[in-house]
């Protein structure tokens, strides 16, 4: 008995000594590549001419529209022609951006929708809005997101990070669907993910047994199911012409970076980027020809990134999605 407990503590001494070193290289590569450093430096390979492209008569949805990078992404949207909608959860702060990118960019075919994306049903609401129309869609940025540090239940019953990150952003992408192929080939879907995501492998724990709740570990555990549902999709609905992608915005300032990581935020002050470079290649994705992207990848600062870091365990992990999109569907009521 006495062997068995000392293996067992062994083993989990070891397990996490491995842990605490993937998060300091994790660390280390972050803070070499994910900050406003790292946009400088990897800026030198960017092509002027692939962002001189306008949007005139294209029609795009960004939620988490109202600050951030969602903001910075709408607006550029719009500073290129496009008609932009704006969903947001908050009508007066959505109501602000909205005055706000009209009246710099002097595009007036920018709109504001109210959308709680931890809510199936506000969600499904402005779905069937957008289908009444009949409007194709050429873009669907995924952009919302929440890191909330403690277990709160949303209106629905879910907890909240995973409403939001990952049963709202499903449920929005498949409602999209028709509209995305009425603009095919066209047609391109773009969700934002975090480089979080390298420490957490694909787990079927989505909205977390553990009644004390890991803001931090959650998060990471979200995006890397937004990433593996994009290689789903991809594969999925490749007869469909529409294009699919994940990207990591890298570190940015944000009011939402600013309110659930303050330590981080204060420590690293004036070296995280800005709204305008975490939406670089969210636009970039919107903007280049489908044919020079690959559908289900993975893009940082205007490249293809791997999904996976070395030795962080999390390579093969995405088998299990399958089973994840099933439980997603099931959740949503989604019938496809």
């Amino acid at each position: 008995m006495i062997q068995i407990h000392i293996h067992i503590s062994l083993t989990h001494c070891i397990m996490f000594l491995l842990k605490a070193w993937r998060l300091a290289a994790f660390g280390t590569y972050g803070y070499l590549n994910f900050t406003k450093a790292g946009f400088i430096e990897h800026s030198k390979n960017f092509k002027a001419e692939d962002m001189k492209v306008r949007l005139d008569g294209k029609n795009c949805i960004v939620t988490g529209a109202n600050t951030g990078i969602g903001f910075a992404t709408a607006q550029d949207l719009a500073s290129r022609g496009a008609s932009v909608y704006l969903l947001c959860r908050s009508k007066e702060r959505g109501e602000v951006a909205l005055s706000k990118i009209q009246t710099e960019t002097g595009n007036q075919n920018v709109y504001l929708e109210i959308c709680d994306l931890s809510s199936l049903s506000e969600i499904k609401s402005v779905s069937a809005k957008f289908a009444s129309k009949g409007t194709p869609l050429h873009v669907l940025v995924n952009n919302a997101g929440i890191l909330e540090n403690n277990r709160i239940t949303a209106s629905e019953g879910f907890e909240l990070n995973f409403a939001v990150n990952v049963l709202g952003t499903y449920a929005m992408t498949e409602l999209m669907l028709p509209l995305l192929e009425k603009a095919a080939p066209d047609a391109r879907v773009i969700t934002v993910s975090s480089g979080g995501m390298y420490t957490s492998p694909l787990t079927k724990d989505l909205q977390i047994s553990e009644e004390k709740i890991d803001g931090v570990m959650q998060y990471a555990r979200n995006k890397r199911v937004q990433v593996a549902l994009t290689e789903y999709w991809a594969e999925k609905y490749k007869d469909k012409n529409i294009g699919f992608y994940t990207m990591h915005p890298g570190w940015a300032e944000t009011p939402g970076v600013a309110k659930s990581l303050p330590s981080f935020s204060e420590k690293l002050s004036g070296k995280l980027r800005t709204w305008e470079e975490g939406a670089d290649t969210i636009i970039w994705l919107a903007l280049q020809p489908k044919e020079k992207l690959v559908s289900g990848g993975f893009y940082f600062d205007r490249a293809a990134a791997p999904k996976h870091l070395p030795f962080a365990a999390t390579a093969g992990s995405h088998s299990i999605i399958d089973s994840i999109v099933e439980n997603l569907r099931s959740l949503s009521g989604n019938p496809s």
